[in-house]
């Protein structure tokens, strides 16, 4: 496999599979809509950007017929259900297409912990409803399911110790629901791993960490982590149901990404942990890094200096 096409490789995720990518002797082409959005990428050997104004069932033909494999880590955990349907099935199903019309027949897809179709939130049953497009498709598709992803630069843990920083108290909706958090290099880790092994052909895989913690624990961990009150941490006081529905909602209608929106509370529901019934990061060779183990280290002021220093060397200045 010397070719990998990589849909929403300018994320989070993306960034870390690129990286991997870059150690091994592969050739990888990052799709997105505006270059300037793959500037941190471009220093990386072996790695090329294609601007894609909109990825129709032509455009990915074309793009496919390039590679060898193509990795799906397009998502959306905000919006509508016709958003949801955009991005999780409609552009699998467009996936799908090309790849039947361009001969190109491996695909890696992140899906999402949770997935199903009958789950209470909007955004879980349409990560369901791609994945039943991709598994049904007869191609060579693998599966990916993580839980959260923490790591440096995340919107998770580094959001929740940056209102530490703001506010004396946190007041949280959904504080009781469990999530197994996973470390993005894990992540791509199995990304990798599934590329190089035809034997996770048709299979689904959960990506959690070793640990489950409840919200309200990875808040206050985010909280002392980032040695906020003297490394106390801020109150975190959990909201009943009607209270944390009226905070999702006014989220929702300020500007730019919400922190939390009334699917999001749906999809806490249900726990965000490993079913245990389909295999995980260790069937894959890894031994998933726990939160403790990571989390300091780029949410303390340590981790803050050597971001910083990361950034300008990407940024050229040394």
């Amino acid at each position: 496999m010397k070719k990998i096409l990589i849909l929403g490789g300018t994320g989070f995720v993306g960034r870390h599979l690129c990286e991997k990518l870059a150690e091994l002797p592969v050739r990888a082409t990052v799709v997105t809509r505006r270059r300037e959005n793959a500037r941190h990428l471009q220093m990386l050997p072996m790695l090329d950007i294609a601007e894609v104004p909109r990825l129709d069932s032509q455009a990915l033909t074309a793009l496919l017929a390039e590679h060898d494999a193509v990795v799906n880590l397009v998502a959306r955990l905000h919006g509508n259900e016709a958003q949801f349907e955009r991005a999780h099935v409609q552009l699998p199903q467009a996936l799908v297409s090309a790849c039947q019309a361009s001969g190109m027949r491996r695909i890696v897809h992140v899906s999402s912990l949770g997935a199903s179709l009958n789950a209470p939130s909007m955004y879980q049953r349409s990560k369901a409803r791609g994945e039943a497009v991709l598994l049904a498709s007869g191609l060579d598709v693998s599966v990916l399911r993580p839980s959260v992803i923490f790591g440096a630069e995340d919107k998770f843990l580094n959001t929740f110790a940056s209102l530490q920083q703001l506010f004396p108290v946190i007041p949280l909706a959904g504080s009781q629901a469990r999530f197994q958090p996973v470390w993005v290099e894990d992540v791509a880790s199995a990304l990798v791993h599934c590329l190089q092994d035809k034997a996770t052909i048709g299979q689904t895989y959960e990506a959690c960490g070793p640990e489950v913690f409840s919200l309200k624990q990875l808040v206050q961990l985010a909280g002392r982590y980032s040695g906020v009150n003297h490394g106390k941490g801020r109150p975190v006081i959990g909201l009943p149901d009607s209270l944390a529905r009226l905070q999702a909602w006014l989220m929702e209608l300020a500007p730019g990404e919400p922190l939390m929106s009334r699917d999001n509370l749906d999809a806490m529901k249900t726990d965000n942990i490993a079913s245990g019934q389909l295999p995980g990061l260790a069937a894959l060779g890894i031994k998933p890094a726990a939160l403790g183990a990571v989390a300091p280290f780029y949410l303390g002021a340590q981790g803050l200096r050597s971001g910083l220093m990361a950034k300008r060397k990407t940024a050229g200045r040394f």
